[in-house]
C-alpha cells in the first residue's frame, strides 16, 4: 500500500481519507493555515468538526507547520484546498514534491487570465517548480459527491480527469474502492468547466425552493418543480455552451460532471441551501450570514463568469443575448438585485 499525503482538511478534505484509509494506505492529513481549529480537535480526539464524526483511527494528522514532515515519504499527494488556496498549494508543496509523483485535488474553480478561462489543474501546473512540470500533471476530481456522505461510505461516482493518462490510471488505482467509483476523462476543460458552474447554477435552481416558502408553500410533490426543472434544463444548455467556448467536449455536461454534480449539489450542497435563501428574498449579507461561515464558491465562480462572458461578447465569441441564466445569477448574488428569472430568453428564445 502506498503513503498518501491530503493538504487541506477542510470536509472534502477529511472526507476523502475515509476510502483512502480503507484501501489500506497510510494516510497522513495536514491542515492549512485556516485549519488550526480542524486539527487540533483531530489531534485531541479524532473527531472532525465539520464532518461531526471520527475519522479513521490509522490517519496522522499534522498542522501546516509540519507540511515538510507529512510529505517525507509520500506516493501520491492530494489537495483539499479551497480555489483560492490553489496557488498557495502550488507553491508549498511543489518543492516538497518528486518527479511524476501522482498529485491531484478535489478543488471545483476557474480564472480569467483575460483572454480565457484557465481550469485549477492548469493553474496548478503553473506554480510548480520548472523542473516538475515535464513530469507532475496535476489530475482532479470531480463529481457528485457530498463530503459527510463519502465520509459514511455512501455509494459515490466520481470522475477524474487529467492530461495524463498514465498517471490517472495511478491515482484511480489508489482511490478506488468498493463504495468509492472512479471514472476516468480526458476532457479536461469540459470536466473542469462543469465542476465550477455547478455551484452557481444550483444556486439558480434553488431559487425555486425559496420561492415557493417565501410564497407560503411547504415542501411536497406540489411545490416550483415545473419551475426548478426548466432552470436546471437551461443550466445543462449554458455549461455545454461555456465548454464549447473553451474547446471541451459540450456531451461531458450530460455525465457525472455536469447533471449529476449539478442535482447532488442543489439537493444537498450549501450552494442550493443559499439559493433558496436568496429565492425567499433574503438580502445578500442576509443570505450569507445564514450560510454560518460556510466558503460560498458560487460566489466566486459567478465573478469570473461575470469578467469573462464581458469580454467574450465584447470580442464576438459569444453572442449578446447568450447564457440568460447566469447573467441573471450575477445580478442577484453579486448585485442583489431583486430575481427575475428569464425564462423567455431560455433554450435559445431571443437569442439574436
Amino acid at each position: 500500500m502506498a503513503v498518501i499525503t491530503v493538504v487541506g482538511a477542510g470536509m472534502m478534505g477529511s472526507a476523502l481519507c475515509v476510502p483512502l484509509a480503507d484501501r489500506g494506505h497510510e494516510v497522513r492529513l495536514v491542515g492549512t493555515p485556516f485549519d488550526r481549529h480542524l486539527i487540533a480537535r483531530i489531534l485531541e480526539d479524532g473527531h472532525h468538526l465539520g464532518l461531526r464524526q471520527a475519522l479513521p483511527r490509522e490517519l496522522r494528522a499534522f498542522q501546516v507547520d509540519e507540511l515538510a514532515t507529512a510529505l517525507d515519504g509520500a506516493d501520491a499527494v492530494a489537495l483539499g484546498v479551497s480555489s483560492a488556496g490553489v496557488r498557495w498549494a502550488g507553491q508549498a508543496v511543489g518543492p516538497l514534491l518528486r518527479p511524476g509523483m501522482p498529485l491531484f485535488s478535489i478543488t471545483k474553480g476557474l480564472e480569467w487570465d483575460g483572454e480565457r478561462l484557465r481550469v485549477l489543474p492548469d493553474v496548478l501546473a503553473a506554480e510548480l517548480p520548472a523542473s516538475l512540470r515535464e513530469t507532475v500533471a496535476p489530475a482532479a476530481i470531480a463529481g457528485p459527491c457530498i463530503a459527510g456522505e463519502l465520509a459514511r461510505r455512501v455509494p459515490t461516482c466520481v470522475v477524474l480527469t487529467g492530461r495524463n493518462r498514465a498517471s490517472l490510471e495511478t491515482i484511480a488505482g489508489l482511490v478506488r474502492t468498493s463504495y468509492y467509483r472512479v471514472f476516468l476523462s480526458d476532457d479536461v476543460e469540459g470536466v473542469e468547466i462543469c465542476a465550477a458552474l455547478k455551484n452557481a447554477f444550483a444556486m439558480g435552481v434553488a431559487f425555486g425552493a425559496g420561492l415557493h416558502e417565501r410564497h407560503g408553500g411547504v415542501p411536497g410533490s406540489i411545490a416550483m418543480h415545473n419551475y426548478e426543472s426548466a432552470v436546471m434544463a437551461q443550466a445543462i444548455g449554458e455549461m455545454m455552451r461555456v465548454i464549447e467556448v473553451t474547446g471541451g467536449r459540450p456531451s461531458t455536461a450530460a455525465g457525472l460532471a455536469g447533471v449529476g454534480d449539478l442535482d447532488v449539489t442543489n439537493n444537498g450542497g450549501r450552494t442550493g441551501r443559499f439559493g433558496k435563501w436568496l429565492g425567499l428574498g433574503l438580502s445578500l449579507p442576509d443570505a450569507v450570514a445564514r450560510m454560518d461561515g460556510a466558503t460560498l464558491e458560487c460566489l466566486e465562480i459567478l465573478a469570473v463568469m461575470r469578467t469573462a462572458m464581458t469580454a467574450l461578447k465584447e470580442r464576438g465569441v459569444l453572442g449578446a443575448k447568450e447564457l440568460p441564466l447566469l447573467h441573471e445569477m450575477t445580478r442577484v448574488a453579486l448585485d442583489g438585485a431583486s430575481l427575475e428569472m428569464p425564462f423567455d430568453a431560455f433554450f435559445g428564445g431571443e437569442q439574436g
